[in-house]
């Protein structure tokens, strides 16, 4: 029996003051999209529809939803113990993403009536700068989970990007603001090695700001308010 539990790895690795590694994670950018009121019976004219040709005399909203795609994150992490249980983490990170707003757009032209799909994509690529508060459980042998909260600010470098424009000439872009605050909360659990400490970790951000830029047509001016949420599943190596 004796021989069945080996001596733990690392054993004075939670007793140093300062750890430092790196994050691989996968995301999903999310949105919490609400219209405005009676959004279906709004009737928008010809200036508020830029890019639907031929020409509409006016159009109305039918539907409107967003449509995720995976993303991925990487991140840098400096880790500072504050107590038994207590860690303070700053990890900077570079996460990309994409999210698309599908319209369902009813027109009328004389006496004609269509429906057109149309579909807009915001691509986005964030510079995030988190600063999390760490518990961690007492430790099991080489096995520790933990929970996380924390707040992070984030910078869209994609947001209002000038290629993107010249390159949908004549396409009507969805433009997202660059600045926006995220609350954050996890849970995860950390693997103890020989060599390395590794982290499985579950986390969902909330934005707190309506990011989208109204620009005077009809895809954002039909938007109540949006913001931003993103569940990330990452891998940690320290």
């Amino acid at each position: 029996m004796g021989q069945g539990r080996r001596v733990p790895n690392m054993p004075s690795y939670d007793h140093e003051k300062f750890h430092f590694g790196f994050v691989l994670g996968v995301n999903q950018t999310l949105m919490s999209l609400r219209p405005v009121d009676n959004i279906s019976s709004i009737m928008w004219d010809t200036t508020f529809l830029p890019d639907i040709l031929p020409m509409p005399d006016s159009a109305r909203i039918l539907n409107m939803e967003f449509s995720p795609t995976p993303g991925f994150v990487i991140s840098i992490v400096s880790d500072m113990r504050v107590g038994k249980h207590f860690n303070i983490r700053f990890v900077p990170s570079l996460a990309f993403g994409d999210r698309d707003i599908n319209y369902d757009i009813e027109t009328y032209r004389d006496n004609d009536t269509a429906v057109l799909a149309i579909t807009k994509r915001i691509p986005s690529t964030y510079i995030n700068f988190p600063l999390e508060l760490k518990y961690t459980a007492v430790r099991d042998h080489n096995f520790r989970p933990y929970l996380m909260t924390g707040v992070q600010y984030s910078l869209d470098l994609a947001s209002q990007a000038k290629k993107r424009e010249k390159r949908n000439l004549g396409q009507k872009i969805v433009k997202f603001r660059q600045n926006d605050i995220y609350l954050q909360a996890a849970v995860g659990a950390d693997f103890y090695n020989e060599w390395f400490k590794f982290g499985v970790e579950v986390k969902m951000m909330y934005g707190m700001r309506d990011v989208l830029k109204r620009e005077h047509n009809i895809y954002t001016d039909g938007i109540e308010s949006l913001r931003s949420k993103i569940f990330q599943v990452s891998f940690t190596f320290e």
